[in-house]
């Protein structure tokens, strides 16, 4: 079984090395590649780098495509290697996945089209740009595809897809051996919980990390042929 993960500058590490980990403790002939361009190191939006393991050539196929997101998630969409890349293999996977706003370059390589699916929540929003339903859920399971909400939701996406994959018994092992028992000493990881004040700071510190944004993946899924819904172009 190979596992594929799209590994690209300002990738946030931990929507990849969350996941990375437990499918890594898929067991039997599981192999797991970190992919790009080259082999050169790619940084992460944590400032180190992380060393692909193969790149698009040596990686034509996988039984499991998995897309982490970050601020670098625009610039891939614009590539069109990359998302040659991502069209050719996550048309032909078994399963086709991703974490965070990962799932805006899976919409954009028109790999969402009618299926439901989930993001960060500062992004949910931008997923019917391709097609997609969103969904307010950690993990969001639409036959083969598996998304998983923001960041941390990864760790949660992994085991649902390990359960999916190896079975529920085998899934519970891999959390136990990665003592995955979460008990947050803060109790604001969703802008239910955190509050208006602290989920309007939040929004202006990203808008400072990558301005204009939402405005500039709206013209990329333009130029890749989406339609905004209500829009009344065909």
């Amino acid at each position: 079984m190979r596992v594929a993960f799209l590994l690209f500058p300002n990738v946030t590490q931990l929507d990849l090395t969350g996941p990375a980990q437990v499918l890594a403790r898929l067991g039997g002939d599981a192999r797991l590649d970190l992919v790009w361009h080259s082999l050169d190191p790619v940084p992460t939006d944590a400032g180190f780098s992380i060393l692909p393991t193969a790149t698009f050539a040596d990686v034509p196929n996988a039984d499991i495509l998995c897309v982490p997101g970050g601020v670098g998630v625009n610039r891939v969409i614009a590539d069109d290697a990359a998302m040659a890349w991502v069209e050719r293999v996550g048309g032909a996977a078994a399963w086709v996945t991703s974490v965070c706003t990962g799932s805006m370059i899976l919409g954009a390589a028109g790999l969402l089209r009618g299926y439901r699916a989930t993001s960060h929540w500062a992004w949910r929003d931008m997923l019917p740009v391709f097609g997609a339903m969103p969904v307010a859920e950690r993990v969001v399971i639409d036959r083969n595809r598996v998304t998983g909400g923001g960041v941390t939701a990864g760790i949660d996406f992994a085991l649902t897809l390990c359960a999916l994959v190896r079975g529920e018994d085998h899934a519970r092992m891999v959390q136990l051996s990665l003592e995955y028992d979460p008990a947050p000493p803060f109790d604001a990881g969703s802008p239910e919980r955190a509050g208006d004040a602290l989920v309007a700071k939040f929004q202006q510190r990203m808008e400072t990390l990558a301005p204009g944004r939402e405005a500039e993946l709206r013209a990329l899924a333009t130029s890749r042929g989406f339609v905004a819904p209500g829009d009344a172009a065909t």
